[in-house]
Order: C-alpha cells, then sequence, then structure tokens
C-alpha cells in the first residue's frame, strides 16, 4: 500500500430499508496509490463511492478520508448554458485565476483550444475529458472514478486508459476507478477489490507488474477474478 493511508474504512454498513447493500466493509488506501474495485452490479460499488465523497452521509462505522476529494462520473454531467472553461472550475472560489487554472487543466487532458467551446459541441471522449479536467483542477488528494469510461467506444476508452494513467503519475492522487471491467482494472490498478454480494471485500489482487501492462501476463490474475464474479463459464486460462 502506497505511503500513508488517505482512505480507512471500517464496519462501514449501508442500508436502504431492510436491505443492507454494504455490510460490516473495511477499506484502506494508501497516497498515490491505484486502486480499482470490481463487482456484480447492485453489490455496492457506487454506494462505497459516494460515501466517500461525502454524497451520503447516512452510515454505520467509521469513514476517514484525508484531504481534498474529486469525483469522475460514469456520465460527464456538463452544463450546456456554460462553456467548457466554466464548467471545469464549476464551484471553485478564486474568481481571478479561474480561466487559466481551466485553461492549464484542459492543456492537460489534452484540450487545449477549447476553453470557449460550448458542451454540445464536444464529443463522447472530449466531454469525459472536461469532467477529468474539472475534477483534476482541485488538486485531489483522493480521485473518485464512477465507472468513466463506461460509456465511450472501444479506442476512445483505450485513450483514456492511457491518459488517466498519465495523470495520475504526474499528480499522484490516491485514487479508486469504480469499474464492471476485469481487463480495465488490471490494466491500471496497483491493487484490485472484488465486492462481493453479501457488501464485503472477499478478495484482494496486489499488482507488482510494471506499466504498461498486457493483459496475456495477466491471465492467471484475470481467471481468479472473474472466477470471484461468478463468470466461471470464462475464468479458464
Amino acid at each position: 500500500m502506497a505511503g500513508e493511508l488517505i482512505v480507512q474504512v471500517e464496519g462501514l454498513t449501508k442500508r436502504f430499508g431492510q436491505r443492507s447493500v454494504l455490510s460490516s466493509l473495511d477499506v484502506r488506501i494508501g497516497h498515490g496509490e491505484f486502486v480499482a474495485l470490481l463487482g456484480r452490479s447492485g453489490s455496492g460499488k457506487s454506494t462505497l463511492l459516494r460515501v466517500l465523497a461525502g454524497l451520503d452521509t447516512e452510515v454505520e462505522g467509521s469513514v476517514r478520508v484525508e484531504g481534498t476529494v474529486s469525483v469522475a462520473f460514469q456520465q460527464p454531467r456538463i452544463l450546456p448554458w456554460r462553456r467548457v472553461w466554466r464548467n471545469v472550475v464549476l464551484g471553485l472560489r478564486d474568481q481571478g485565476r479561474d480561466r487559466s487554472l481551466a485553461e492549464r487543466a484542459l492543456a492537460e487532458v489534452r484540450l487545449d483550444g477549447h476553453a470557449d467551446a460550448w458542451p454540445r459541441t464536444l464529443s463522447g471522449g472530449e466531454a469525459q475529458r472536461v469532467s477529468l479536467a474539472r475534477a483534476l483542477v482541485r488538486e485531489p488528494d483522493l480521485l473518485l472514478l464512477d465507472e468513466p469510461f463506461g460509456a465511450l467506444d472501444a479506442l476512445t476508452r483505450l485513450a483514456m486508459h492511457r491518459l488517466v494513467e498519465q495523470l495520475w503519475r504526474e499528480h499522484r492522487p490516491g485514487v479508486l476507478l469504480v469499474t464492471h471491467d476485469v481487463d480495465e482494472a488490471l490494466q491500471l490498478a496497483d491493487r484490485v477489490l472484488v465486492l462481493g454480494q453479501e457488501g464485503r471485500i472477499v478478495s484482494e489482487y496486489p499488482l507488482a507488474l510494471a506499466r504498461p501492462r498486457r493483459i496475456d501476463d495477466q491471465l492467471g490474475v484475470r481467471a481468479e477474478i472473474l472466477n470471484d464474479l461468478g463468470v466461471t463459464e470464462y475464468a479458464s486460462t
């Protein structure tokens, strides 16, 4: 685990009525560590992310998050009536530096020259990069990614993987990536957690391979993760 802990969750339980989505969940993330969270639909992945983001506080157990937090969701959630640069700095208070901060963040996600564009003119990949710029402009200690590549086509998704990895190397926030994609987790993360239907982490896989990675070098781990997820017909190597 990289550095000191930035996330420390102990005994987290989240209920919706009589149903427990998360049950006595324990999670730790170190400073600068890239963690991927996998699980079947309805296992509570996005619920955990919302708790860590402070968007859901009606929980039991202990949740400690050090420093600032930013979130990038699956849908970019860009306001169509604001130009791109104003979407990037939405909510920031330093009005004097807003434009320069936005332009710097847009340059980092390879959207130089798009500051004055309207959201309707952006492609899906460009809109997602605006969402990522908005998260990074806050210089977060913890970056939460809630299936941010799920709606992208395959080629754009691969390009976004490379971009996120590069930005993570440069800024070194702790990252929690919620995803359904096993290959995506294996390519990006330092550690993969699998969340079971009972709302607890059922397995953990440290990944020591240097980047960039090839899935062919991780077929054994891939098979184990698929088996943990109940996808046994594709789990054999």
